[in-house]
């Protein structure tokens, strides 16, 4: 596993200083984009990611869901919206909570998934999009879900993950950087996630490689960021400022689609569910 010594603290606080630019450059779905069929737009692919979730989670009407690391709440509400879940999200990123919390559509807590103080077996479905590389401890994060998790619940994490084998050259210019810059605290591998899912009592049912799907997402970044540069004296002043600890995220898109394009990452949904 790629590990680094970013706390959630950081975590926090490099989604409140880049939340001007996530927003504008990707908008409330912090998170890939799903081409099915090639033709999408990128708001319509981020909406796939989140229906495909919901179809490997099996939500439906009335359903109690947990999104860890819900962002500004825009799989939340689509899930609210669309199959009529009762959906608490969770995030440490105080702006993320707040603009959240002022769009509804679901209740979102401000709190770290690793302190959280749900009820056991509160939830019929728990959602992880992206969020469980930032968590200090994964294996006591899906522990979490799987306390929380109804008996018959359905876990469905995608996670961002270092490919079988990658290279030192991979992780020293690739996977380490991304993980620092992207405030990551690690980069498990399938296997990792296979021993944690198991480690947690619950049953394997997945795993998906959407890789190939989702990538486009980081060339669409690095154009939209590219554009912006020019256009948005807010953005170039943070991009040039040396003070700007975060302004690195700049280089990080590049390294990202690069690690996809060589299979130094992948992107897997794992489904579960307890017994």
């Amino acid at each position: 596993m790629i590990h680094t010594d970013t706390t959630g603290d950081e975590v926090a606080a490099h989604y409140d200083e880049l939340d001007p630019y996530y927003r504008s450059l990707w908008g409330e779905h912090v998170h890939h984009g799903l081409w099915e069929t090639g033709r999408e737009s990128p708001l319509a692919a981020v909406d796939a990611l989140s229906r495909y979730v919901a179809k490997r989670a099996g939500i439906k009407k009335g359903d109690r869901v947990c999104d860890v690391g819900c962002g500004y709440g825009a799989t939340a509400r689509l899930l609210a919206s669309e199959y009529g879940a009762q959906v608490t999200g969770i995030t440490i990123s105080p702006k993320q909570q707040a603009a959240a919390a002022a769009a509804g559509g679901a209740d979102f807590v401000l709190g770290d998934w690793l302190k959280n103080d749900f009820p056991d077996e509160s939830f019929d479905a728990v959602i992880a999009i992206e969020s469980t590389e930032h968590l200090p401890d994964v294996a006591q994060g899906i522990r979490e879900m799987a306390r929380v998790l109804a008996p018959g619940g359905q876990l469905v994490i995608c996670a961002w993950m270092a490919g079988p084998s990658p290279s030192e050259w991979q992780k020293k210019h690739l996977l380490e950087p991304i993980c620092r810059e992207g405030r990551l605290v690690g980069m498990g591998n399938e296997e990792d996630y296979l021993r944690w899912i198991a480690g947690a009592g619950l049953s394997l049912q997945s795993t998906d490689d959407l890789s190939r799907q989702v990538r486009r997402t980081w060339p669409i970044c690095i154009q939209r960021t590219i554009g912006a540069f020019f256009r948005d004296p807010a953005l170039r002043r943070f991009l040039l400022d040396d003070h700007q600890r975060n302004r690195i995220f700049a280089l990080t898109l590049l390294r990202i689609w690069f690690a996809y394009l060589t299979g130094a990452m992948r992107y897997t949904v794992f489904t579960a569910s307890k017994p």
